[in-house]
Formats: C-alpha cells, sequence, structure tokens
C-alpha cells in the first residue's frame, strides 16, 4: 500500500474512532441494538433563492409528471408550459398545475418562448437528442432524463452543443446527487474498503407498470396522438397505441432494459469512484415471462471489465435486472475492496470491514509461543467490522438534491457532476449491452476517448 491510501486508510480508522466515541456519549446519532453498527447521520440543508428558474416540461407521462413535481418544490422554481403528444396528458396537466399553463403539442414552440429559462426532457429516449441540442441552441437550459441519448452515435453532438453553448445540461440519473452516494465516494476516498476490485448491481420488478405495462387511454387515437410526430425521426408504421404508451418495449423508440436502469447504477458507480466506464462490455439473459409482443428481454445480465485508472484499479463489474421476480430486492449498489465492502443506496451507506489478526512484536510473538499458542500466518474467520451511515428522517432524497444542484448551477453560472460527457459515459456501456445482447458478442469501448474500438 503507498503512502497516499495509507494516509487514507488511517483517516478512515479514525472517522470511525470518532464515531465510536460519538455513540457512547450519545451525541448526533441513531441509537443502534447492535453495538458494532454505528449510525452517522447524513443531512443537506434547503436553499433560498430570489429569483424564479422558469421551467417547461417537455413530455409529461410518469417520470416527466414526477420530475416536475420534485423540481417545484425546489424554492424559486416555476413551471410555466407542458408539451406533450397526447391530448390528454396536456388536459391533465393544466387540472394538476393550474388553467393558465401554456400546453402544446409541439416543443419548438416551447423553445420560442421567451419566459421559460430551462427544459424537462422526459419524452422517450429517441427524441432525446435531438430536443436537447435544440433547446441548448435555443438559450434553455436542460434536465434531460436517462439515458442521455438512443444510441452510442449520438453522444457527441449533444457533448458539442453543451460546449457551444454553455448552458447547464444535466442527465436526470437522480441518485447521482444524492447523500447517499455522496457518502460512498467519500468512504471510498478515505480507504474504507481498500483498493476496489469488484462491483455488482442489482434491479428486481415484478409488477405489471414495473415491468412497463404502462396504461394505455381507452380514448387513444390517431386525433388525440400525435403519432406522425412520434414516428418522424425513425420506422415509419401505422398508428399503434401500445407503441405510444409502452415504448420503452421496443427498440425503435427505448433503450430496454439497460437504458432504463443500468445507466443508473453505471452512474452511480461512475460518481463514485471517479470513473470514466468499462473497455470490455458482454451482456445476456431472455424474454422468460412478459411474452406480451416487446422487443426486449425482462432478464438482463451484464459483465464489465474496468481497466486501472488514475483514479482507481483495475475492477470487474457484475450488473442484472430481473422483471420475472421482484422478491429478492428492488434495487442496490455493492462496491467491494481488498479490505470490506460498501452496500450503497440513495439514503443510506453499510460499510462491512473485514477482521484480521496480526503483529509483528517479537514480544508478543515470543509469549504466544510460550502460552502453546503459535502466532502463525493463516487468518482467522471472523465475523466483519459493519458501519451503517443513513440520512436524517427529513431527508428529502436524491432527486430533489438532484434539481438542487441544476438550478444552483443556472442561477450562479455553476457546473454540475452529470454535465453530457458524465451522462454519455454511463449511457455508452448501457447502450452497448443492448448490442452485445443481440449481437452476442463482446464489445470494446474506449471510456476515456469515448469512442469504439473495433476488435
Amino acid at each position: 500500500m503507498n503512502k497516499t491510501k495509507d494516509s487514507s486508510r488511517r483517516n478512515f480508522i479514525k472517522t470511525l474512532a470518532a464515531s465510536t466515541a460519538a455513540v457512547a456519549a450519545g451525541t448526533h446519532v441513531l441509537a443502534a441494538e447492535d453495538k458494532s453498527a454505528h449510525f452517522k447521520i447524513l443531512k443537506k440543508h434547503p436553499i433560498s433563492v430570489n429569483d424564479n428558474v422558469n421551467i417547461a416540461l417537455i413530455g409529461t407521462g410518469g417520470m416527466g409528471t414526477q420530475d416536475t413535481i420534485t423540481a417545484l418544490t425546489v424554492p424559486g422554481t416555476k413551471l410555466v408550459a407542458v408539451c406533450d403528444l397526447y391530448d390528454g396528458r396536456l388536459q391533465e396537466a393544466k387540472t394538476r398545475w393550474g388553467k393558465d399553463i401554456f400546453t402544446t403539442r409541439s416543443y419548438k414552440e416551447i423553445l420560442n418562448r421567451k419566459d421559460v429559462d430551462a427544459v424537462i426532457i422526459a419524452t422517450p429516449d429517441h427524441w432525446h437528442q435531438q430536443i436537447s441540442i435544440d433547446a441548448m441552441k435555443a438559450g434553455k437550459h436542460v434536465y434531460c432524463e436517462k439515458p442521455m441519448v438512443h444510441s452510442i452515435l449520438e453522444g457527441p453532438a449533444v457533448i458539442q452543443a453543451q460546449k457551444e453553448t454553455g448552458k447547464i445540461f444535466q442527465v436526470g440519473s437522480q441518485g447521482v446527487s444524492s447523500l447517499g452516494n455522496e457518502k460512498a465516494k467519500e468512504l471510498l476516498k478515505q480507504g474504507a474498503i481498500g483498493d476496489l476490485n469488484y462491483a455488482e448491481g442489482f434491479w428486481a420488478r415484478h409488477s405489471p407498470t414495473g415491468a412497463w405495462q404502462y396504461p394505455i387511454p381507452a380514448d387513444a387515437s390517431p386525433a388525440n396522438v400525435d403519432w406522425e410526430t412520434f414516428i418522424s425521426n425513425t420506422t415509419k408504421r401505422p398508428f399503434d397505441a401500445t407503441r405510444f404508451f409502452r415504448w420503452r418495449n421496443y427498440l425503435d423508440y427505448g433503450t430496454a432494459m439497460s437504458g432504463d436502469l443500468f445507466v443508473h447504477l453505471f452512474s452511480s458507480l461512475h460518481f463514485i469512484t471517479n470513473s470514466f466506464g468499462p473497455n470490455k462490455v458482454y451482456a445476456s439473459g431472455g424474454l422468460r415471462y412478459w411474452k406480451d409482443g416487446r422487443e426486449v428481454p425482462d432478464v438482463l445480465l451484464g459483465t464489465f471489465d474496468y481497466p486501472q485508472s488514475q483514479a482507481h484499479p483495475a475492477f470487474n463489474l457484475s450488473l442484472r435486472c430481473n422483471f420475472v421476480d421482484g422478491t429478492s430486492g428492488t434495487t442496490y449498489l455493492k462496491l467491494v475492496g481488498s479490505e470490506g465492502s460498501m452496500d450503497v443506496t440513495w439514503e443510506s451507506v453499510v460499510v462491512k470491514r473485514n477482521k484480521t489478526i496480526a503483529s509483528d512484536d517479537p514480544f508478543y510473538i515470543e509469549q504466544m509461543k510460550k502460552a502453546g499458542t503459535p502466532v502463525s500466518d493463516r487468518k482467522r474467520i471472523l465475523p466483519p467490522e459493519e458501519y451503517k451511515f443513513e440520512a436524517e428522517k427529513d431527508y428529502l432524497g436524491g432527486p430533489y438534491d438532484h434539481f438542487v444542484n441544476f438550478f444552483t448551477a443556472i442561477r450562479k453560472g455553476g457546473k454540475v457532476v452529470e454535465d453530457a460527457i458524465f451522462g454519455y459515459r454511463a449511457a455508452a456501456p448501457a447502450l452497448l449491452c443492448n448490442d452485445s445482447y443481440n449481437n452476442d458478442t463482446a464489445i470494446l469501448w474506449n471510456p476515456e476517448k469515448m469512442q469504439l474500438i473495433k476488435k
């Protein structure tokens, strides 16, 4: 272990000692029945602002609506306009947010409005690139739902638009800004688990909605759905309400399980480790349960090789996503190191450190021999030490923090972590999972240069 890592490890141990003392003193910690588990409180404070940031929502489905609800809880934000291709959602928007809200089917009408400072783009994936670029060129800041792009070829144009316009562009993998991710990043840097060797992530669902069988309105028809605009940048087909409302199941519009869910795990992992991403991608899986005409699997397994970089040693990543049975959990990210592991969620981090007993003290060794207990290099199996860090009960969550960071950057002319480059580096391995799955082959990727490597 080099001096820097050794120093970081000592700092972490000192932090744990202070935390243990706090537990003993009963100061600013939560009580725990298991005294080996020390709960350190994580908290973010609300922001205070003077001027409103006027926002518009483009894509008023479930995710876009939830994004907007969260955004409006941040002080100093106001919704002024909404866009969707289904008239029913525009009517719902007026009911939810007021009759004065401007509504339209055309996103370009939103971009032409002088009173819009920023847009939330929550359309199907195949429209992310075009609307993001058009919005930034129209002088709007952009919050774009993940994945940033629909195709591996689309990322560079979004990055270029952000550079040219200077607008704040943030991708909506909301967990990136969470207290759990921030604490995990801090703990890894402190040497809490030693050198990173392996990581794994998991996402499980079983409900119809969770598996993308979204409800289809009874009145859906070409009269109140702008189908021609929806398919104008992809394969031309007759009107199909199932494809429109359950778009995630079809590759023309969605990015399958990896683009919807793996990308969250990539984003969190890259934030915590400062990684650019993997250089080798392989995925397998199948359609096992939801045989409803979808074009994508409902079980997906991915393996990824991360090369050594200045930020971290080489390590391996395993991801799995399962819509067949959600009883074994919902979502988690685990980092495994040479001295322990971390289980990371958006609200908590559990550190488990390996216990070993060893000494090179000659007096200790001699005394052990006299006692008939020779010192051996062989380690014993011992239970790990466990430390749990949790957010306070009034914590508003990762999505709220993500919007706080977005609006703060707009007001202060700052930067966000999950900008176009970060967003592309998280989206790329997720999109390559689909290519690997469909072609049954491993794919090589240069994560620093963001380029495919030809075999």
